[in-house]
Parts: C-alpha cells; sequence; structure tokens
C-alpha cells in the first residue's frame, strides 16, 4: 500500500530562476512543471506524484524561489520555509561557483530540521562547478547535472535514494501484523452527516486494502446491521475497526473476546507518536477549569453541525471531565493561535492526508514543551470508557520502548 501521503516526499529548492521545474522534468522524463524565463514563475509549493527510477513512487514538491527581496518574494519564502516541515529529503539547485547568501540560509534550515540533502549544479552544460571545498557545507560534494542537455538522471538519483530515510517509506504496518490468511477483519462505517458523498474515507479504504494485502477478508457495514450480521452468519471476526464516533456503541455490540479498535487509533500507530498518545491520552481526566485545549486537524474541510474534531470532540470532553474548558483549533499547516505554553493538552486529528514526518513535526512543539498529546480515536475511546480495549491490539506492536497503561 503506497498512497500518496505515506510515499516518500522530496522537496525541490534553489534561487528564483534556477531551473527547479525544468530540473524537474528532465529527472521524471515528463514534462509536469511549468517552465518559463520569467522569475518567479513558481509562487506556491506544488506537489507531483510521479515514479523515480530506483526509488518508486514518490512526492516532488516544485518550491517557489527565493532571494527575490519584494515582499511577494518573501511570501513566497515563507511558504517554501513551510514545506521543510513535510519533505523527507531536499534537493538544493545552485548555478554559478560560489555558495549563495540565499543558498547558506536554506542549508542551515535543512540542518535545523534534520533534513538530508543533495546539492546539484544544475546547469553544467554552462560550464561545470568551480567552486571550492571551502564554499560547501561539511564535506557536501557538488552533483553535476544539466537539465537542458536531458542528461540520465540516474547519478543524481542513485545518490537520492541513499539519503531518504527508510522511514519515509513507512514500513510500519497498518493491521497487517493483527492479521493471518483467511482472518475476517469487519469493519463498522457509520454513514452519517460526515460521510463523504458516494464514497468512504481514506482510512477506511486503506484498511481494505491492507486487508486484502494480507490475504484476509474485509466485511463492511453500517452500526446497525452488526447485530443482524453477527446473529445471521454465526461468524466471528478476529478483529473489529470501528469508526471513533461510535465507540461506545461498537463496545456493546462486539463481544468481549474480539479485538476492538478504531481507524484513528489504527492511525494513531501508523503514522503517528503513539507512545506520546499512550502517555498523554489519560492527561484528559486531569484537566481544569479554564484549561485550553488545541485540535489539530491535518486537512481543511468542510466542518458539519456535527463536526467530529469541532462539535463532537470538545462536547464529549466537556461531559466527560465536568470542567469549563476552552478549544482552538488549527487545520491544516495554518499557524498557532498563540504560544504552545498556552494549553493543557494538544489533540491531533489521524492525519490520514498528510505524511508522518509532518505530523511529528507538528506535534514536536508541544512534546517539546512537555505538553501532553493525544489523537482524535484514543480521546475518543477515553472519554467514552473503552481506550483500554481500543488501544489492547497494538499492545508489544509499536515498537522498542513503548509502553501502554
Amino acid at each position: 500500500m503506497r498512497s500518496r501521503e505515506i510515499r516518500p516526499h522530496i522537496g525541490i529548492f534553489g534561487h528564483t530562476n534556477v531551473g527547479k521545474s525544468s530540473f524537474i522534468n528532465a529527472i521524471t522524463g515528463q514534462d509536469i512543471s511549468l517552465v518559463s524565463d520569467l522569475a518567479g514563475t513558481t509562487t506556491d509549493p506544488v506537489d507531483k506524484s510521479v515514479e523515480l527510477t530506483g526509488l518508486g513512487p514518490v512526492v516532488l514538491v516544485d518550491t517557489a524561489g527565493w532571494g527575490d527581496p519584494s515582499a511577494l518574494g518573501e511570501a513566497r519564502a515563507s511558504r517554501t520555509r513551510k514545506v521543510l516541515k513535510i519533505i523527507d529529503a531536499a534537493i538544493l539547485l545552485i548555478a554559478g561557483n560560489a555558495i549563495s547568501a540565499t543558498e547558506k540560509a536554506l542549508i542551515n534550515h535543512f540542518k535545523e530540521e534534520a533534513i538530508p540533502f543533495l546539492l546539484v549544479h544544475n546547469k553544467s552544460d554552462l560550464g561545470l562547478w568551480q567552486g571550492t571545498g571551502a564554499s560547501l557545507p561539511g564535506d557536501k560534494q557538488v552533483l553535476e547535472y544539466s537539465s537542458i542537455s536531458r542528461q540520465d538522471p540516474w547519478p543524481v538519483l542513485r545518490e537520492l535514494k541513499r539519503i531518504v530515510p527508510d522511514s519515509a517509506f513507512n514500513r510500519q504496518p497498518l493491521i497487517g501484523d493483527l492479521v493471518a490468511y483467511g482472518d475476517i477483519v469487519m469493519m463498522i462505517v457509520p454513514i452519517d452527516l460526515e460521510a463523504p458523498e458516494g464514497r468512504l474515507i481514506l482510512p477506511q479504504v486503506q484498511a481494505i486494502r491492507d486487508i486484502l494485502d494480507n490475504d484476509a477478508i474485509a466485511i463492511i457495514l453500517k452500526e446497525r446491521e452488526v447485530d443482524v450480521f453477527l446473529k445471521k452468519t454465526n461468524i466471528k471476526p478476529s478483529l473489529v475497526i470501528t469508526d471513533s464516533s461510535i465507540f461506545n456503541k461498537a463496545d456493546a455490540m462486539i463481544p468481549g473476546d474480539i479485538l476492538l479498535t478504531g481507524f484513528s487509533v489504527m492511525l494513531a500507530r501508523f503514522k503517528g507518536n503513539f507512545e506520546a498518545y499512550l502517555q498523554g491520552t489519560p492527561r484528559i481526566s486531569s484537566l481544569e477549569d479554564g484549561d485550553r485545549i488545541l485540535l489539530l486537524e491535518s486537512c481543511s474541510h468542510h466542518a458539519s453541525c456535527d463536526d467530529i474534531g469541532r462539535v463532537k470532540i470538545p462536547r464529549w470532553m466537556s461531559n466527560f471531565t465536568g470542567k469549563k474548558l476552552h478549544f482552538d483549533v488549527v487545520a491544516g499547516l495554518d499557524d498557532m493561535p498563540g504560544p504552545i505554553s498556552d494549553y493543557a493538552l494538544v489533540v491531533q486529528c489521524g492525519g490520514c492526508m498528510v505524511t508522518r514526518r509532518q505530523l511529528i513535526n507538528r506535534l514536536k512543539p508541544a512534546l517539546d514543551a512537555g505538553i501532553p498529546v493525544t489523537n482524535y480515536g484514543m480521546a475518543i475511546a477515553y472519554v467514552q470508557g473503552v481506550y483500554e480495549r481500543a488501544v489492547a491490539p497494538f499492545v508489544n506492536r509499536a515498537g522498542p520502548g513503548t509502553t501502554y497503561l
């Protein structure tokens, strides 16, 4: 399963008009980026899903050029800096025979964010790199390439493959380590106001594919059909995955000797900081009057009157604690409304539409400040009294150092 948000994300950076779009077209062998002699043609980061030799499916992020001192140029640079939170590796294109202050600034950003990167001299057809070693960071070497000449990109791609971390391919199983050949997995999928018209949401589709990839059997039904199905068929599923919003109903319907979890809990283990969630979720019980809760949505969507993050979780958490709590919601990569220290708890969505790196980086300021974090599904399970059952399927499967309650 290699859906878009779990492919390695590679950022393409460089000074304005250094040839980033031409470079992308050359290494992919496709004209997928707009090329122009006008500086600043790329004004916002643009994601492009492609196949790269030796790496397979990846997402290339074509960023706006740096070095424009105007107000618009600074706005472009600001958006480009946000890309650093989601990429797994970077390629910095240079031209000429020196590393400019702009490029040194980018290199410092890569180091601060622990992003592995390559330096590529993108206009070698105009002359090979003659810069001195003193101008290079550390032991970095400059790779020669010419987008205009459409050279064989393999020398560059081979080095890219070498630096992309294994974690970028997200080898953590979704539920594959919970099922075996012929096992039956039941998925409870409510069709309510939040259900998209005519389709399933991404985590549900991912779970179906993972079940099939592991030679198990998927059964999908709404909550109203669960009792009928169990009574009429006498089939005992090995695992049940429910929408988190009906955890308490699923807990009552599914016999206690059957493993039960939620789609959001599944994602928490798959791409979130599961150990931090496990430690942070019980802190819900310690919330006090006046505490502020930060809800992090990793995508922007139209909020319904029964929205899980903006309506249901605040209501359930307030009712559970009996406290007067204040909730702030931040969607996508929007800036925080205030200092992270203002919050007593951070609640992160499942993150189905973002990379693991983006999700981990989103939580890092809170963890660095000692603020507990949890996940939508785990928080819901906790306030609905089914927390231990919901995380039980993943006991001893989250990796070294993980602790469970």
